[in-house]
């Protein structure tokens, strides 16, 4: 009997086992994306570049994401991301484990989705999919990623609630909490976007700011003394919720200081047949404060175009413009034109060609307390030309799995 016993405890617990499993589930999955890269004007010195470049039309990546079914139509989910670099093995984000996304919530089809953790800022969830970056990634977007259009940022400490979809209306909301006792708004960011779909038609806007630290100290600043006597210019801090949008262009890399940047967004998209159409706007503000290593407000109006032609099942291509103008502390203008083809050998593996060509003109701030001639930096690569112009060619693979 006792044996009997056994065997039905164990029967019992193996099917509530596997009704458990039945009820959840776990995916794992990534991106390789890696490219043979050639660039004109790579540098101050305007050297020729040509080397592999990962990561162009998509971040490499490894993650899992999962749900668990709770109930009522209320589930668990969770997701994990990790980027990469093929080239070397090392890790993206500044060294994280999982620097790409990391959150955990509930989700139910009535009420909407509530998460928390490490996540993408309300502009890059609505409005980045309905823009070229969305198809092509790192060379249409726009010059220093002033903007984020390409999830230059991710944001720490975060709340984040997504409405369901209403007659083709959706909203997002996002708080992070800055974490520092007594001073509750230090390093905060908070934003909001909605969008709007019938069919061929999409538009989405939102706004979204991120604070730095509060204090010289707080940012990396330290006074001169006889050990270090040109002392230290201050940053972006490290305790800031949101990492911010400096990829190492010249563009915005003097503004690190900046008390806080706010990005206003807006895009539209129309598909036609085998033809995508969209337009986009946004209004980004890099604002000091007493502790900041600039005086005057940078500001970058941005306004984009982009056309896509599916000439074939397996066959895109693109053809994009970006316009940057800087103005307030600075006056400058970057034009900037992108194409590419995409051809998918599997549903898994495509190889693409791209290139890009920018121009630059004005001037622009080139650290705290000097300004020069605009230099041309492509996209969100950050290779810093000599001059008023840069070329790129990116010939890759990428692997979905």
């Amino acid at each position: 009997m006792k044996r009997i016993a056994l065997s039905t405890l164990s029967l019992a617990l193996l099917g509530a086992a596997s009704a458990a499993h039945a009820q959840s589930s776990v995916t794992l999955y990534g991106v390789i994306d890696d490219a043979f890269q050639w660039v004109h004007n790579s540098n101050p010195a305007n050297d020729n570049l040509y080397h592999l470049q990962s990561g162009n039309i998509q971040g490499n990546r490894w993650g899992l994401k999962g749900t668990e079914d709770l109930g009522g139509g209320l589930k668990a989910i969770f997701q994990l991301e990790s980027g990469f670099d093929p080239n070397n093995g090392k890790s993206s984000q500044g060294g994280r484990l999982f620097g790409r996304q990391a959150y955990v919530g509930l989700t139910q089809d009535k009420y909407g989705t509530l998460t928390m953790g490490r996540q993408y800022d309300p502009l890059v969830d609505m409005i980045q999919p309905i823009t070229a970056d969305n198809f092509w990634g790192s060379m249409f977007a726009t010059p220093g990623d002033v903007d984020n259009n390409d999830n230059s940022s991710r944001t720490n400490n975060s709340f984040k609630y997504v409405s369901p979809v209403w007659g083709g209306f959706q909203f997002e909301g996002m708080y992070a909490f800055g974490g520092v006792a007594g001073t509750t708004g230090s390093g905060q960011s908070w934003g909001g976007a909605a969008t709007y779909g019938t069919g061929p038609f999409n538009v989405a806007a939102g706004y979204f700011r991120m604070d730095n630290a509060n204090g010289f100290a707080a940012r990396g600043g330290a006074l001169p003394t006889a050990a270090n006597p040109l002392g230290t210019a201050p940053g972006w801090s490290t305790g800031a919720t949101s990492d911010a949008t400096f990829d190492g262009s010249t563009i915005n890399s003097a503004y690190a200081s900046a008390k806080s940047i706010s990005i206003t967004s807006a895009a539209a998209q129309y598909v036609f047949g085998p033809f995508t159409f969209n337009g986009r706007y946004s209004f980004a503000q890099y604002k000091p404060d007493a502790f900041s290593a600039f005086s005057n407000q940078e500001k970058f109006n941005v306004v984009g175009a982009y056309a896509g032609y599916q000439l074939s099942p397996a066959l895109l291509l693109g053809l994009g413009y970006t316009w940057t103008h800087g103005s307030g502390d600075t006056s400058s203008n970057y034009h900037q034109v992108s194409a590419g083809a995409d051809y998918s050998l599997s549903k898994r593996t495509d190889i693409y060609l791209m290139g890009a060509y920018q121009h630059a003109s004005g001037t622009q701030r080139i650290n705290s307390t000097t300004t020069g001639d605009a230099v041309a930096s492509i996209g969100s690569y950050g290779f810093q030309a000599g001059k008023d112009t840069q070329e790129m060619i990116s010939l890759g693979i990428r692997h979905k799995f």
